[in-house]
């Protein structure tokens, strides 16, 4: 089967790089692509921005390579388009959960049609053609709520909510689709699959409580659960629950607390660091007493000591600062608005919500973020009398190390799309 990739050039702010070059689940987005699809592919072939599709009799999937999706969710598509053997394209109702709250708000992807939305996902049988049948996949989203929230937190009260998806797709149109897709559709999703299969298999229920009784452990903390790569160096005092992943030649050091995460590998976890529902990338290092909280941080990132990120995503090569409080709601009650699809404010439909850090910056200490708030990649910011406050979004040019003499010792790594300078503004 021809699998072709519409590639979807946009740049997604404040990272500066197309969907496709960006990290879920600490990997890129191309190579989840790749991986799940590569059961269906013998050939494939990348077309350009307004390239016709390749004419051909054989059969082919057709993506734009902003799409993520789970293994759930492809092997369920594929397996209604090749029973149906007819051209056909992927669409969501308005009435799955998932989709509703966390998908479509502040997305430009999808194409509405009544009460569906078309993905940019197709199935051909035959080669292209115009006459397709929407397939609508059932995503199996059930509500999960993690705390109560009090009235004075949201505009109502309650327990704060997902609409958790066994099977999992959306675009990524804006860096709040990366926290959807790590944290909701990702971290949540496997734990809820964890827990729906322990209810259903009986025999995946007696595996658990085997290996947790043979290793003395509790379920949640057996090796069925967590998951350990090749080369690690795990203090005994340190708590893991699972289900979670840790890659190789990591370290986690006495007191750490760790639960349901993706650990990548080369990572330093110091002493009382606390990471719960949180991804974090290859070679990163987090000082004592860091906390991460729904959060996802790219490769060969850094937390200083007592920073604590809250549904936070933070790009590759990013220096975070000691002390820096991200803030995650409004303390008067008000929607959080979050740059979407075009680049423009819009009501994020999250009652809390953290804010997002691009590549290679470098945030120094003492810092407050309100909600939702960017910096730009490439920004250094110094925190000074007169500005350690950051109340609204933070681009290239308001970098502090501009003002310096040598601006060259901080090089820009990831200008704008269309800009050719490639080393300072």
């Amino acid at each position: 089967m021809l699998k072709v990739i519409l590639q979807a050039p946009r740049h997604i702010p404040p990272f500066n790089e197309p969907a496709r070059d960006l990290r879920i689940q600490n990997k890129p987005l191309w190579l989840n692509q790749r991986d799940l699809l590569a059961p269906y592919i013998d050939r494939e072939k990348e077309i350009q921005p307004g390239e016709r599709l390749p004419i051909s009799r054989d059969a082919m999937i057709v993506y734009r390579d902003n799409l993520w999706f789970d293994e759930g969710y492809i092997t369920e598509f594929m397996r209604q388009a090749l029973k149906r053997n007819r051209a056909v394209r992927a669409a969501f109702s308005i009435e799955d959960g998932a989709f509703r709250e966390h998908a479509l708000p502040l997305s430009v992807s999808y194409t509405p049609a009544g009460d569906l939305h078309y993905a940019d996902l197709w199935y051909y049988p035959n080669g292209p053609e115009a006459d397709v049948e929407p397939l609508v996949v059932d995503s199996q989203a059930r509500e999960i709520g993690y705390y109560h929230i009090p009235t004075y937190m949201a505009t109502e009260s309650g327990d704060l909510l997902y609409q958790v998806p066994l099977r999992a797709m959306m675009a990524i149109d804006c860096w709040t689709h990366i926290f959807i897709a790590d944290s909701v559709f990702g971290l949540f999703a496997r734990g809820a699959r964890f827990e729906d299969r322990l209810d259903k298999d009986l025999l995946f229920k007696l595996k658990v409580l085997g290996k947790s009784l043979y290793e003395g452990k509790q379920a949640l903390e057996c090796s069925e659960l967590v998951i350990v790569g090749k080369n690690c160096v795990i203090d005994p005092t340190a708590i893991i629950h699972g289900p979670t992943t840790i890659g190789d030649n990591v370290t986690i050091n006495a007191g750490a607390v760790i639960e349901n995460c993706i650990i990548g590998s080369n990572v330093n976890i110091s002493q009382d660091c606390q990471l719960m529902l949180s991804v974090v990338g290859d070679g990163t290092f987090l000082p004592f007493r860091a906390s991460l909280w729904l959060t996802t941080i790219m490769e060969n990132g850094m937390v200083a000591q007592n920073t604590c990120l809250q549904m936070c995503v933070i790009g590759r090569n990013t220096f975070i600062g000691a002390g820096n409080t991200f803030t995650d709601y409004n303390l008067i009650p008000a929607p959080i608005r979050s740059l979407n699809g075009h680049d423009k404010l819009a009501v994020s439909n999250r009652p809390v919500l953290g804010g997002c850090v691009g590549h290679n910056c470098r945030i120094g200490a003492g810092m407050v973020i309100f909600p939702a708030r960017t910096i730009e990649s490439d920004v250094v910011l110094f925190a000074t009398p007169e500005r350690h406050v950051i109340d609204r979004d933070v681009k290239y040019e308001d970098s502090d190390h501009l003002k310096l003499k040598d601006a060259s010792k901080h090089p820009r790594l990831y200008p704008r799309r269309g800009e050719q300078d490639q080393t300072t503004w």
